[in-house]
């Protein structure tokens, strides 16, 4: 059983930020790709953001040059760093995992609410 502990999310201004952490609870777990999906109520899931293991990344559209994905690959965690947040970027905020092996792990979800 792999873990993915999820922190950072919470209620803030437009305009303002929030840092998102997603760490996997068991450092020898090899890890492919990491990234952050988003789900509001009543829409589908969406990719937010993607990192590969080198560090190539993936945005989508609408958040280009407002998030920032990382990862620290020795503490297998990953981050996703949001500025001038919008109303419209309020939703349950999900981490992804890809292991080589055994496939997906999701995290529990944090919710991100931005008030207009």
């Amino acid at each position: 059983q792999v873990q993915l502990v999820e922190s950072g999310g919470g209620l803030v201004q437009a305009g303002g930020s929030l840092r998102l952490s997603c760490a996997v609870a068991r450092s020898s777990f090899s890890i492919n790709s990491m990234g952050w999906y988003r789900q509001a109520p009543g829409k589908e899931r969406e990719l937010v953001a993607k990192i590969s293991r080198g560090g190539n990344t993936n945005y989508a559209d609408s958040v280009k040059g407002r998030f920032t994905i990382s990862r620290d690959n020795a503490r297998n965690t990953v981050y996703l760093q949001m500025n001038n947040l919008k109303p419209e970027d309020t939703a349950a905020y999900y981490c992804k995992v890809i292991n080589p092996i055994l496939g997906n792990y999701w995290g529990q979800g944090t919710q991100v609410t931005v008030s207009s």
